[in-house]
């Protein structure tokens, strides 16, 4: 159209190519080939410094892309300070401090069925540190009921397993018959080899044919289980994370043990574990859940434990809950049927984890994975972000994770969210200068070509807007820091919302905002004087109005306005500067220059804010229809 324009015009033809060719290269947004990398970088920095560890800043694009976020509960919910808080012998209930004598042999028991610190080292399972510590503060030891115990070997615990079983040998054990009473009468006190279980109520209850009451160890009958088993849900509906404790009699040969030798078991109590949920949890669920991601609670806890906690922080909200057994029996089309509908997955696995994070993946969702164990490892691996937790993961998962929260709290993982959704936004803000800016720099060159013949900036004047209005500006923009106050509505954003419509509207209002400042200054500046004077009226407008805006997306950063304001210093130093000014095709300006000028980048910055709301009418948001008529 330039050339088009000079040519009818008579202009020569060299000049008019020269104009066009100039007018293409100033198109490109110099900015635009790192924009997205540089704000990745400087979002990962920032998380850096919050306790977020981002191995590759090209996760930051991956967060802002999240739809379903799945969690443990322990640690992340929850504060991850597991205390031993009730104990029960399947007919009573005390706290720690008020245990009875059934009560005690029955924390006893479940000490024996824990590993002992070796060398002072800490032990790895949170539970089994509860249970240490309880027993030590009601001043139980291994030995308690017993005279001696010396443990033999142990089968540790493990997911698929669900229970710690240790044998010991106790020359101090009664020998009790399959009546319950001691071997040899009512006193006798012969040595034996002793089997005890800790572990989860559905593994051991079933194995138990026997219950230690106050009249002795009585047959467990259904009657019996079905008491038992309210018991169990009693403490789970108050929040406990429950373990059953069980022991058997072993022949005095028995130096090993193995899953065969876990039946014949008697019930001994139940072990209460507490673990208070966070006073910010409950919050960065809401702003999740109001944000449209998902959030998946996997917890190993009893369904009624899951339940009790997941209806505090309101994490079940309407939603389903499943246990693991109920994944183990669908395929994967099931599966997938049933998921969107699920909020809480209990008595769950690391291999319920990764079947989750599959369906979840074939439904075309983008999934996140937190973990903090080595068997997480591969859920956390196979997620489309993987997060550990670096104060209680293992170096597996911290190997296996893209971003490591360091401080193990959900507001960090909101914090990695917000900063990924946020980058968005930056973008299709940075974008909208970028883009829009050099649009109306098109826009106005044309229009004054079509209206004179010649171009109302010359090659060089192109190339410094350019320099000071995309260059500094546009990626302190991209770069800027997110706004805490907007945390909730920065959420909102992502690829959609950000770069689809929204971009757009951004797109076209800076567009419009600029062309009509600097094609308006132009326009009152050419009767005042010469062409050189309105063509540098027109270039300090446009500068102004694209700086004007950037200042009413960015103002409140001070990289933007510092960047800004450098950017003003350099446009009145060219123009006023006389040689500067002619190397530029530029002339210096007076008052009335300066006025027509700022007046009409004032006016630019103000249209863009009228019409932003008037875009936003016949452009509208993703997922709503566009209007007709």
């Amino acid at each position: 159209v330039l050339l088009a324009s000079g040519l009818v015009r008579g202009r020569p033809a060299g000049d008019t190519l020269s104009a066009g060719v100039a007018l293409a290269v100033a198109a490109v947004p110099e900015g635009l080939p790192f924009l997205a990398t540089a704000a990745q970088l400087s979002a990962a920095r920032r998380l850096s410094g919050r306790g977020a560890l981002v191995r590759n800043p090209r996760t930051i694009e991956t967060l802002g892309r999240v739809d379903v976020l799945c969690f443990d509960k322990t640690g992340t919910l929850t504060r991850g300070r597991i205390r031993l808080g009730m104990v029960s012998d399947g007919s009573h209930t005390a706290a720690v401090g008020e245990l009875t004598k059934r009560q005690r042999r029955v924390v006893a028991a479940g000490l024996r069925a824990t590993p002992a610190r070796v060398d002072g080292r800490k032990l790895s399972h949170p539970t089994d540190r509860a249970v240490t510590k309880g027993a030590a503060a009601a001043d139980i030891d291994r030995d308690h009921g017993l005279g001696s115990w010396s443990e033999l070997v142990s089968l540790p615990f493990e997911p698929g397993r669900s229970y710690h079983a240790s044998l010991g040998l106790s020359p101090g054990t009664p020998r009790r018959t399959s009546q319950g009473t001691p071997a040899g009468g009512t006193g006798g006190t012969g040595g034996a080899v002793l089997l005890s279980v800790k572990g989860a109520p559905e593994t051991l209850l079933p194995r138990c044919t026997r219950w230690r009451t106050a009249r002795g160890d009585v047959p467990l009958d259904g009657r019996g289980r079905a008491g038992l088993a309210r018991e169990h849900v009693a403490l789970g509906r108050r929040g406990y994370r429950v373990l059953a404790v069980a022991e058997r009699a072993m022949p005095d040969h028995s130096r090993q043990v193995s899953d065969d030798d876990l039946d014949a078991l008697t019930f001994l109590g139940f072990l209460g574990l507490s673990d208070p949920v966070r006073s910010g949890a409950g919050p960065s669920l809401v702003q999740l859940h109001d944000a449209g991601v998902q959030t998946v609670m996997i917890t190993g806890d009893h369904p009624a434990t899951a339940q009790t906690i997941a209806t505090e922080l309101g994490v079940l909200d309407g939603g389903r809950m499943m246990t693991g057994m109920e994944i183990d029996a669908l395929d994967d089309d099931a599966l997938d049927a049933l998921l969107p509908e699920v909020t809480v997955v209990a008595r769950g696995t690391p291999a319920h984890k990764v079947r989750v994070v599959e369906s979840y993946q074939r439904l075309g969702k983008v999934v996140a994975m937190t973990g903090d164990g080595a068997n997480d490892a591969p859920a956390i691996r196979l997620a489309d972000v993987g997060i550990a937790l670096g104060r209680r993961g293992t170096p597996a998962a911290r190997a296996a994770a893209d971003v490591v929260v360091v401080d193990d709290r959900l507001e960090t993982i909101l914090d990695v969210l917000v900063e990924g959704r946020s980058m968005w936004a930056s973008v299709r803000q940075a974008l909208g200068i970028l883009v829009g800016g050099n649009l109306g720099e098109i826009a106005f060159t044309l229009l004054g070509a079509v209206a004179t013949g010649t171009s109302p900036l010359s090659a060089r004047q192109l190339l410094l807007v350019n320099l000071l209005t995309d260059l500094a500006p546009g990626l302190a923009i991209a770069l800027r820091q997110p706004d805490p106050g907007r945390a909730g509505e920065l959420l909102g954003e992502g690829p959609e919302r950000s770069l689809g419509r929204a971009l757009l509207r951004e797109v076209a209002v800076r567009a419009v905002a600029t062309t009509a400042a600097a094609t308006g200054a132009w326009i009152v500046a050419r009767p005042t004087g010469r062409r050189r004077h309105a063509d540098t009226v027109g270039l300090v407008a446009l500068v102004g109005a694209q700086l004007g805006q950037t200042l009413l997306v960015g103002g409140r950063s001070r990289s933007v306005l510092l960047s800004s304001l450098g950017s003003v210093v350099a446009l009145v130093m060219v123009v006023q500067t006389p040689g500067l000014s002619r190397f530029f095709g530029c002339t210096p300006l007076g008052p009335s220059g300066w006025a027509v000028a700022i007046g009409a980048s004032a006016a630019g910055t103000l249209l863009s804010m009228t019409l932003e709301p008037l875009a936003a009418r016949f452009v509208p948001p993703e997922g709503s229809s566009l209007p007709t008529g």
